[in-house]
């Protein structure tokens, strides 16, 4: 009984969710936002990208908490058997909220897309990387600099096998799933 309490105060929030993210896509609302409390997970077989631009930030939750990242910015991506997970309070226990997409022939890919993280792992191949630029005259993202003084590194295209990032926020011009699956599973069911 408590299982559809949940889902019916969930599936309608999840629909808004998805709204605003669309929204967000098209331009019509600003990608600056305050984080949740939880990070979520992110894996892929293979992500590579053209133009990649990556300095340190902070960002803050809603309590006021500054919560230092790496910011990473991706001109276009594709992500090649992606999965994406978090893991929720609920009144019935811990679910993991899943989403997986370009698992067949098509990948996902995002333009434009910039990322929030504390922590990044994989076999990395950067081509053309300036490592040690001021961050606030990165080129290789539209409105990806860092703040002027502060160490930042770019590359003209980055290739990471066996992909796994903890993220607190992703925002992207466009972000294209095909093939999503999302399913709602109580307990911890995460990619990596």
């Amino acid at each position: 009984m408590r299982w559809k309490r949940f889902a019916l105060v969930f599936v309608p929030a999840l629909a808004v969710a998805s709204v605003l993210v669309g929204a967000t896509a098209e331009g019509a609302i600003g990608a600056s936002f305050v984080v949740s409390g939880d990070t979520f997970k992110v894996s892929a077989d293979k992500l590579q990208g053209q133009g990649f631009v990556q300095y340190g930030s902070v960002t803050e939750n809603k309590q006021g908490r500054k919560i230092p990242v790496a910011v990473s910015g991706i001109r276009k991506a594709t992500l090649t058997n992606m999965c994406q997970t978090v893991l929720m309070k609920s009144p019935v226990g811990a679910v993991t909220l899943r989403i997986t997409a370009g698992t067949g022939k098509d990948p996902v890919t995002a333009e434009n897309m910039i990322v929030d993280a504390s922590q990044i792992q994989g076999n990395a191949v950067f081509t053309g990387i300036e490592a040690g630029r001021d961050a606030s005259t990165l080129d290789q993202v539209p409105e990806a600099q860092g703040a002027a003084g502060m160490f930042g590194q770019q590359a003209t295209a980055v290739s990471i096998e066996n992909f796994r990032q903890v993220s607190w926020s992703v925002n992207a011009a466009t972000f294209k799933l095909p093939g999503l699956k999302l399913s709602v599973e109580p307990g911890e069911h995460e990619c990596f």
